[in-house]
């Protein structure tokens, strides 16, 4: 390719002397072997000519020369010789055959435009085709190029060299978003054309062309690069508003997360708040006239609003934590053990009458976590079992491993989860039914979408899965990795 370019990319006066040459080349060639070859193998060598001298010309100035050479060979070696008459059923065909070879190359030059658009459409990131643009347009005009290109907004990408009059220059281009130089009408003193890389509303770079003085007369080369060049601008002007999209989208599901947020404060705060200055003001109020089984019912039902209103807070600013971009957890190896002991402690102190089982498989493997989370998941699954899984039922922690996998599993006896509501309970601030005959569920719906999301966080996954005799089994699956030997340890 590089070889190809360095060919070609020759002042524009020096192509056209190189196609002249081409063609006087032929008219040699065809003389000196007339009355040698028939008429045939000739016509062969006029279509060779042809090809060779498009290579140099733009594609109206081949289709041009074409038509030119087709007459003179028609006038010079076709019968009867000296006149323009065609013989229909022997000769026209070559005339044919030369538009048609002057017409592909034109072809070709537009299917330049066809491959660069769609190359420019399946890439990401427009400006890592900028080489590519760069040889395109050398092939397309046979001349040294550079290019400026401006991404994401601001930085300036320049690929090739250009001196400081140059950069200049195309500077202005991209900010007036008009070709200059030879034949553009504007700065034409200058020995290169300066195309802009244009979108629907401005420009986004430009390039560089040092055609000469003589790319005044190739208009149509002008305007093919031209085309190049927007399409440049097009694609990174699309890559532009895609990136503003995505920027907008964000904006508006951080400010929509914010929204969410402050309603679920508002509206599952105020049960809580409302019982507890209730019970505290009874208590400060008639606490002469109450007997202690009241003041103790009183206080407990101030514990139990105070843990549930800790609980909806911890769970509300741990889901924002999570969707905050580029988000960094606390990870350490943490044994499994440890983490339902935790959970089990807490569960204790909050209420030691509940039944709660465990089985831990033996020797599990460290997990690389970040224990406040896991622990906090493994919480809001329990108390979601002992609130829905019945009175009388056990509930079940059940640690495994299975494969390269840790699984730990809560498990519950109560009437499960309705199969149109197995993958909405994960979704924010979204509630399961209440059961028939049962009390509406309270919470702002947002410990399952924490669960889930604090599992895929550590690169895991939280599943529900109904039990086979009634139930929910929710399952948090792990993925292990090699824990690091301690020093001193053996292999």
């Amino acid at each position: 390719m590089q070889e190809l370019v360095s060919t070609f990319a020759a002042p524009a006066f020096r192509r056209g002397a190189w196609a002249v040459a081409t063609w006087l080349a032929g008219a040699a060639l065809l003389a000196l072997l007339d009355g040698t070859l028939d008429l045939a193998n000739m016509a062969l060598i006029l279509v060779l000519v042809s090809t060779l001298a498009a290579l140099w010309s733009s594609p109206s100035a081949a289709v041009a020369a074409s038509v030119l050479g087709v007459l003179a060979f028609n006038y010079a070696l076709v019968p009867p010789r000296g006149s323009f008459s065609v013989n229909l059923h022997q000769h026209a065909l070559l005339l044919g055959t030369m538009l048609a070879v002057s017409a592909l190359v034109a072809m070709l030059m537009a299917r330049q435009l066809r491959m660069l658009g769609e190359r420019l459409r399946e890439a990401d990131e427009p400006a890592s085709l900028a080489a590519t643009l760069l040889q395109t347009l050398q092939l397309a005009s046979a001349a040294p190029a550079t290019l400026l290109l401006q991404a994401a907004g601001t930085v300036e990408l320049l690929q090739g060299e250009a001196d400081a009059d140059e950069t200049a220059g195309l500077r202005l281009c991209l900010q007036q978003g008009a070709a200059m130089g030879p034949g553009t009408g504007r700065h034409e003193e200058q020995p290169a054309w300066y195309l802009p890389m244009r979108g629907r509303h401005l420009s986004h770079g430009a390039a560089l062309l040092r055609v000469g003085p003589a790319g005044a007369a190739q208009e149509g080369v002008r305007r093919h690069a031209q085309a190049l060049c927007d399409q440049m601008g097009l694609a990174l002007e699309r890559a532009a508003a895609v990136r503003q999209a995505a920027a907008a989208r964000e904006a508006a599901q951080t400010q929509a997360l914010r929204n969410t947020l402050l309603a679920a404060v508002a509206h599952d705060h105020r049960t809580p708040l409302a019982t507890i200055l209730g019970a505290a003001s009874s208590l400060h109020d008639q606490a002469d006239r109450l007997s202690p089984e009241q003041r103790k019912h009183l206080a407990a039902t101030i514990v139990d609003e105070a843990g549930q209103l800790a609980r909806l807070t911890e769970n509300t600013l741990q889901l924002a934590r999570l969707d905050t971009p580029g988000l960094a957890l606390r990870l350490d190896w943490e044994a499994a053990e440890e983490l339902i002991g935790t959970v089990l402690r807490r569960l204790r102190q909050r209420d030691p009458s509940r039944r709660l089982r465990t089985r831990v498989e033996p020797d599990l493997p460290l997990l690389r976590c970040d224990a406040l989370l896991l622990v906090q998941l493994l919480d809001n699954l329990v108390d979601n079992a002992l609130k829905y899984g019945g009175e009388a039922a056990p509930v079940e922690i059940v640690a495994r491993r299975i494969g390269e996998q840790l699984v730990i599993a809560v498990r519950d006896r109560g009437p499960g989860v309705p199969a149109a509501q197995r993958e909405r309970i994960f979704e924010s601030f979204q509630r399961g039914e209440a059961p028939p005959g049962g009390e509406a569920r309270r919470g702002a719906g947002v410990g399952l979408a924490l669960c889930r999301a604090v599992a895929r966080a550590h690169g895991g996954e939280l599943r529900l899965r109904p039990r086979g005799h009634g139930g929910t089994a929710f399952e948090l699956w792990l993925p292990l990795q090699a824990a690091p030997q301690l020093p001193g340890a053996g292999p």
